[in-house]
C-alpha cells in the first residue's frame, strides 16, 4: 500500500496550471491530494504547496466561530453573496464535525449554502475536522493558500463551534468574527469568555422581527463586556452589531468594519507581522504532526504500546512510567536511523 498511486493523478504543473487560471476541478482535486495520507500524494501535494506559495497570501482570512444554532451557515451564505456582490471571489472552508469512527464528515455545507454553491464566484470545501487537535482539519492551512493562488480574495473559514477549534482557526485568520444570539442564557458563560478575548467583532444575529429589541440589548451589554480585556496588539478595538442573515440585514457593516480594521492593521504593520508569525507556527504544527506519524507509524512502537495497555490494565506498570519507558524505546529506535 505504501508504494500505491492512484491512476488519475496528474502532474504538479497541470495541478499548478489548473490552479493559477481558477479550474474549480482541479483545485477541488489538488486539495483531495493535500488532505490525502498517500506517501505518493504526500510528495506531490509538497510540491504543488511549494510553487504556489508566491501566488498565495493575497486574500483577507477571516475566521467565523458560534454557539450551536447561532446561524453560521445561513450567516456565511448572505455574507458570501454580499461580497459577491462588491466583485469579490469568495472560498468557504467549512471544518464540519466527524465521526471519530469513519473519520467522515457529518455536516454538509453544500447542502447548507446550495444558493453560494451554484455561484461562479464562490467555492465552497467541507472538510471533515477527523482527530486533529481542536476540531480543524489537518490540511486547511495548504488549502488556504490554494485558493488563494487561484484567486480567491475573501477566505472564511467557518468553525465546528465546540472546543479549541476556535483557538486553531483564530492562529491561521487575520480577522475573528463572533456570531451570537440574544438571551441565549448564562449556560453558555464559560464558552463565550474564551472566545471573546479574541474576537475582533462580535456580531449578535437573528436580529429580526420581535428579536430586534433584544439584540439591541446583548449588542450593548457584549461592548460593556468587550471593554473589560485588555487592548490586542492590533491596537483595534472590537466591536458589536446586530445583524439578521436571513433578512439581509446589517451584513453590510461586517465588511465595512473588517475593511476599516484591515487597513489599520496594514498601517501599522500588524498585519504583516502576525501573517509571519502565524507562518512560523505553522512550521511548528507540522513538525508535531510529522513527529505524530513518526511516532505511531511504528510497527515496534505499536506492538509494544499494546502490552504497556495490557500492563497498565494489569496494575503492573503505571501509566506514567509507561509513557516513559516507550519515549525512550522511541529514542533508542531513531537514534538507530
Amino acid at each position: 500500500m505504501k508504494n500505491y498511486k492512484p491512476k488519475n493523478r496528474l502532474t504538479a504543473s497541470e495541478y499548478i496550471e489548473g490552479i493559477l487560471k481558477g479550474d474549480r476541478v482541479l483545485l477541488s482535486r489538488a486539495i483531495t491530494i493535500i488532505e490525502s495520507n498517500l506517501k505518493s500524494d504526500k510528495i506531490l501535494a509538497k510540491e504543488i504547496i511549494q510553487e504556489i506559495l508566491p501566488k498565495s497570501g493575497n486574500s483577507i482570512r477571516i475566521g467565523i466561530t458560534g454557539v450551536p444554532g447561532v446561524g453560521k451557515s445561513t450567516f456565511i451564505e448572505a455574507f458570501g453573496k454580499y461580497l459577491i456582490t462588491q466583485g469579490y471571489k469568495v472560498a468557504i472552508l467549512s471544518i464540519d464535525p466527524s465521526s471519530q469512527r469513519s473519520k467522515g464528515s457529518i455536516l454538509g455545507d453544500k447542502t447548507r449554502m446550495e444558493e453560494l454553491a451554484n455561484s461562479e464566484e464562490a467555492y465552497i470545501r467541507p472538510s471533515a475536522s477527523g482527530d486533529t487537535l481542536g476540531g480543524v482539519a489537518n490540511k486547511t492551512g495548504e488549502t488556504m493558500l490554494l485558493c488563494e493562488a487561484a484567486g480567491y480574495d475573501v477566505i472564511l473559514i467557518e468553525t465546528v463551534g465546540v472546543g479549541q477549534s476556535e483557538t486553531a482557526v483564530h492562529g491561521m485568520t487575520d480577522f475573528f468574527l463572533l456570531l451570537m444570539l440574544a438571551g441565549a442564557g448564562d449556560e453558555l458563560q464559560g464558552i463565550k469568555k474564551g472566545i471573546m478575548e479574541m474576537a475582533d467583532m462580535v456580531v449578535i444575529n437573528k436580529a429580526d422581527g420581535d428579536n430586534i429589541r433584544m439584540s439591541e440589548k446583548a449588542r450593548i451589554q457584549y461592548q460593556n463586556a468587550l471593554h473589560i480585556f485588555p487592548q490586542s496588539e492590533s491596537d483595534w478595538t472590537p466591536v458589536v452589531s446586530t445583524a439578521s442573515a436571513i433578512k439581509n440585514i446589517g451584513i453590510d457593516k461586517v465588511w465595512t468594519e473588517i475593511t476599516k480594521f484591515k487597513k489599520l492593521v496594514t498601517d501599522n504593520g500588524y498585519f504583516e507581522k502576525n501573517r509571519n508569525h502565524q507562518q512560523i507556527q505553522w512550521m511548528y504544527n507540522n513538525i508535531n504532526e510529522e513527529l505524530k506519524h513518526l511516532f505511531y507509524g511504528s510497527k515496534n512502537i505499536a506492538a509494544q504500546l499494546n502490552t504497556l495497555e495490557e500492563a497498565i490494565i494489569s496494575a503492573k506498570i503505571s501509566p506514567v512510567k509507561a509513557a516513559q519507558f516507550i519515549i525512550e524505546e522511541f529514542k533508542k529506535s531513531f537514534l538507530k536511523l
